[in-house]
């Protein structure tokens, strides 16, 4: 039963047990990535300022040599008495703001914070088949604990930059691909890329714009596990331009094949 009264009426009146050092704050940090970088992985080096533990006192934030003592006003827990009305209730101790402990003879690094401010640089390991939105959690990097209290954690946020070639949804990769209208009516092979090099593609004749033809295996492998996505090939029939006299005549000529009459 005290274990409840204390956590019910010390959230109430802001008592309970003596507080704990606090736990280091998460930290954050996007990193950027190519598109080939997120499908295939990598592993970058970031530079991060933080707060970090004081080496010279070891988090305590008490002289070398020295150690924190025992509060003076609550005698260790952290804890005070306050009369409120009918009502007797405890509170942090306004001299040891709860934690029992004061430190009379501070480190003179870091002045009795027990922690002080550093950049420090770390090897993260980014796992193919990433996108936009994942985060990597690197434990214990993040800001180190108050007076020895456990670190936070390090979130690598990733972003993944637009590709000049390739979209991404999901685990496929889509692209355009042009070719002339001589190719999509007879139909042919030409080559496309894909994040491996070029490949070939076989053109059906009668193709039409927006005509989709499936790559299997050439999309991204998902960071999850699975099957491999495949590359969407979207092809675009081009308008032909600069034609010269005799290329305008054969056009003329396969128009009035066709029934119709030609333009000047």
């Amino acid at each position: 039963f005290s274990d409840i009264f204390g956590d019910v009426f010390g959230d109430i009146f802001g008592g309970g047990r003596r507080q704990r050092a606090s736990r280091g704050s998460d930290l954050r940090y996007n990193m950027d990535l190519t598109l080939e970088e997120a499908v295939r992985g990598v592993t970058k080096e970031i530079r991060i300022p933080t707060l970090d533990e004081c080496d010279v006192c070891h988090g305590s934030g008490a002289k070398a040599g020295s150690s924190p003592a025992t509060c003076p006003t609550c005698h260790g827990a952290g804890q005070v008495q306050m009369r409120q009305g009918f009502f007797t209730v405890q509170q942090a101790c306004p001299t040891c703001q709860g934690r029992g402990k004061v430190i009379k003879d501070p480190c003179t690094k870091c002045h009795g914070h027990g922690r002080v401010e550093r950049s420090k640089t770390l090897s993260v390991k980014i796992p193919a088949g990433v996108d936009t939105g994942d985060r990597i959690r690197l434990e214990g990097e993040g800001e180190a604990g108050e007076h020895g209290a456990p670190s936070g954690d390090l979130y690598v946020q990733v972003q993944v930059k637009a590709h000049k070639i390739f979209e991404r949804e999901g685990n496929n990769l889509y692209c355009e691909v042009p070719i002339n209208f001589a190719m999509a009516a007879l139909g042919g092979e030409i080559e496309v890329p894909t994040l491996d090099g070029r490949v070939s593609l076989k053109i059906p004749a009668e193709t039409q714009t927006g005509k989709m033809f499936r790559m299997r295996g050439r999309g991204v492998k998902s960071v999850r596990g699975g099957a491999q996505g495949d590359l969407m090939c979207r092809v675009v029939v081009e308008t032909p331009v600069s034609l010269n006299e005799k290329q305008k005549q054969l056009l003329r000529d396969l128009e009035e094949s066709f029934g119709g009459v030609s333009g000047e």
